[in-house]
């Protein structure tokens, strides 16, 4: 699907210059990749890619941008472009750079967190979610006589994306706590009857990551850290970065009414951070080769994660609703999508509001990692930030071609939108 799918909320931030905290200085700067020199020419295996990637950084589309590309099981790249922010003295991004992956987070910890409780059998992807979660059934004015509805509501549809669930609502502007902005989720009217349409919904991947906690007994960050980071080597991957780590990272924005500060290793979306900043929707903080390192364990069938079944029911297109672009949880290509024209359909990707992506495919046995922080200063509301719509299927394509393929996909029949 198009990178239209996913902008599903407008976000505001007021203009202030990025400082660096005087507390940075006891660090060393290179190895936090705070180096403000540029790094040292070198021979990239995708100069087209790079060329469109400095031009758009010379464009104010993103201050600076860190990709990858993993290709038959090798990392044929890891490169970066620009600086934290647009400020000459900015510091460099490097290939290492930890982002905030937005709702990249969806795919890389909440749905693979559904897939391994669904592997081991404590999650049923066809329960109704009220038998975990009674307070689901509540009305929206809270009564105890339930919504019919959402009785039929399932973990598939919420992975799915169409329980019914609005796509968003800037819950945070008046619910000031975790738990009240929980509650809010699960009294969510319905705005389609569940399983007739599908939209990429915040507030149901909330849900979705509050029903997990509930089955395992444990919370997001520490059961996928254990689970899925630790035995993957993703060292770098992270809910809630430490105060040390947060130098590190470039700045998502200047602030809001909410939060009027520079967001710099702190969560950019306003619902995860009231929520503490670990939530089903959003709040992971990752680089390039830890991404490609979880797409590398899909290439491989699961590798010592998953068993492959698990990985194929995840990873194949929903035969409903109609005209459904979703997996389980993962993203797939359509005619028009940000993968650009040359993954092949047999693909699976998602992205992230402040500019990130992973697209991985099956055929092709390829992975390719784009990390930007566009929403950098103003919130992703101004023109030029909006551009990556643009940047995104031609630094794909550009890719693809220097790799020898360049024969647009085919959408089989079955899956194409008519």
């Amino acid at each position: 699907m198009s990178d239209n799918k996913y902008s599903v909320m407008s976000k505001t931030a007021t203009l202030d210059l990025f400082r660096p905290s005087s507390s940075f200085v006891s660090f060393p700067l290179k190895l936090l990749g705070l180096c403000t020199a540029p790094p040292c020419p070198a021979m990239s295996r995708f100069p087209a890619a790079d060329s469109l990637l400095t031009h758009a950084v010379e464009e104010n589309v993103f201050p600076g941008a860190a990709y990858g590309v993993l290709q038959g099981g090798q990392r044929l790249a890891l490169e970066s472009v620009g600086g934290f922010t647009y400020q000459p003295d900015s510091p460099r991004i490097h290939p290492d750079t930890i982002f905030d992956m937005a709702s990249v987070s969806k795919a890389m910890a909440t749905t693979v967190m559904a897939m391994l409780l669904s592997e081991r059998g404590q999650l049923d992807l066809d329960e109704p979610v009220g038998v975990r979660l009674p307070e689901f059934l509540r009305s929206s004015a809270g009564t105890a006589d339930p919504d019919p509805a959402k009785r039929e509501i399932t973990a598939r549809m919420l992975l799915g994306h169409c329980s019914g669930l609005p796509a968003y609502a800037p819950l945070y502007e008046r619910c000031h706590t975790a738990s009240a902005l929980f509650d809010a989720c699960l009294r969510m009217p319905l705005e389609s009857p569940p399983g007739t349409r599908a939209v990429y919904s915040d507030i149901g991947f909330i849900v979705l990551g509050h029903l997990l906690e509930t089955l395992a007994g444990e919370r997001l960050d520490s059961y996928c850290r254990r689970e899925v980071f630790v035995p993957l080597g993703m060292d770098s991957t992270v809910y809630c970065p430490p105060v040390e780590l947060k130098p590190s990272i470039p700045p998502t924005s200047t602030g809001d009414s909410l939060r009027p500060r520079v967001l710099q290793g702190e969560v950019h979306d306003n619902n995860c951070w009231v929520l503490g900043g670990i939530s089903g929707h959003a709040g992971v903080f990752s680089n390039v080769a830890d991404t490609l390192s979880l797409a590398g364990c899909f290439l491989r069938g699961g590798g010592t994660l998953f068993r492959a079944e698990t990985v194929s029911l995840f990873t194949t297109r929903q035969r409903t609703p109609p005209q459904t672009d979703w997996a389980l949880g993962w993203d797939t290509p359509s005619a028009v999508s940000s993968s650009g024209q040359f993954f092949s359909a047999h693909s699976i990707g998602h992205l992230g509001y402040t500019g990130t992506s992973l697209w991985i495919d099956f055929e092709k046995d390829l992975a390719v990692v784009l990390l930007t922080n566009r929403t950098y200063p103003t919130g992703a509301t101004d023109r030029a930030s909006k551009q990556i719509q643009r940047v995104r299927p031609r630094f794909h394509d550009e890719l693809m071609r220097e790799l020898g393929w360049n024969v647009p996909r085919r959408i089989p029949p079955r899956m194409r939108h008519e």
